[in-house]
């Protein structure tokens, strides 16, 4: 299945049969089969009409819009979900249940651990002139998971807490691993203030994204979650599929950087934030598109696993008036 990413200014889009048709100003500049078209995702300025729209969602073919240049606000239009209404049924009944919402954190949680650890581990490899400062981090982490085994009845409280000091340590490991010209001293957002929490920033939203649709898909609620909290207007339970999965592009980013597939020149700055300019964009997207195909499917066995287990939960369903009449009930 193909994503389709438009940046480009005054972009037109038009449904010709059964294909997308892109346009710019009446030159036509290609056609995307609408079978083999999965996402389109628009970070600038794209017209199209609301029947196109609605074929599109029938198609079961997902839309990411940015609004405008700092991606700061998102807009995100899905196909048809699934029709089984007993998952959702078992998500709410499971959101009150806080011995299922402590196994479900304590596999998110061990999981990052993991993974971040990972990453600390095969940078150490590749830096050893940082081969202190990585080895701290690792062993506050495996500190960390230490913690989550002997202490089985955590609370999801206690466990955010874990992971919040694990990421610290990680933090400030893995911000060693950039050059100083970055100026990536710490995790920030809202606006990013430097090129690599600006990678990073766009490569968690692309992820959440998927992670949406992945809920979606499987019939789930993608705002109610069990280990982030309820907050208006986000995805939760996305916020949740992903948490496992950050570690993964904070080595893609990385990766990025070190191979000098992303540089300094490629962001701009503009009213405090750092972005991407438009040729960065071009390499990000094309090198993300490859990292994000095998995390799609990871999601999406994720969200297929969860919501068959979500449905174990709900109580059967009651017999139809047709059914009873049939049956003499």
């Amino acid at each position: 299945m193909t994503t389709l990413y438009l940046d480009r200014r005054d972009l037109a889009l038009k449904l010709e049969g059964n294909a997308l048709a892109i346009y710019a100003g009446d030159a036509r500049r290609g056609t995307v089969p609408l079978h083999l078209l999965e996402r389109v995702v628009m970070h600038s300025a794209v017209t199209l009409h609301s029947s196109l729209l609605a074929r599109l969602a029938d198609a079961g073919v997902g839309i990411l819009a940015f609004g405008g240049r700092s991606a700061a606000k998102t807009a995100i239009v899905q196909g048809k979900g699934h029709n089984d209404g007993a998952r959702r049924v078992g998500q709410y009944r499971r959101y009150d249940d806080p011995g299922w919402c402590r196994a479900w954190a304590r596999r998110l949680v061990r999981g990052k651990l993991v993974r971040q650890e990972r990453l600390l581990r095969n940078a150490q490899t590749a830096r050893a002139d940082l081969r202190h400062p990585l080895r701290k981090a690792r062993e506050r982490l495996a500190a960390a998971r230490s913690r989550l085994r002997a202490e089985p009845d955590l609370g999801v409280d206690a466990l955010r807490g874990i992971e919040g000091a694990a990421a610290a340590a990680y933090f400030g490991a893995y911000t060693r691993l950039f050059a100083p010209a970055l100026d990536f001293t710490a995790r920030n957002r809202r606006p990013p203030r430097d090129p690599v929490n600006a990678a990073l920033s766009l490569g968690y939203t692309l992820l959440h994204y998927d992670a949406v649709r992945a809920c979606h898909v499987a019939g789930l609620d993608p705002i109610i979650g069990f280990y982030h909290r309820l907050d208006f207007a986000r995805e939760s339970l996305a916020s949740d599929l992903i948490e496992p999965l950050r570690p993964a592009v904070d080595a893609w980013v990385w990766a990025q950087f070190r191979e000098r597939g992303l540089r300094a020149e490629h962001f701009e700055h503009s009213n405090g934030a750092c972005l991407l300019g438009k040729t960065g964009r071009a390499r990000f997207y094309a090198a993300w598109e490859r990292f994000a195909r095998p995390r799609r499917r990871l999601l999406r066995r994720f969200a297929q696993h969860l919501a068959a287990e979500l449905a174990r939960a709900a109580p059967p369903p009651e017999p139809s008036k047709t059914h009873r009449q049939e049956t003499g009930a």
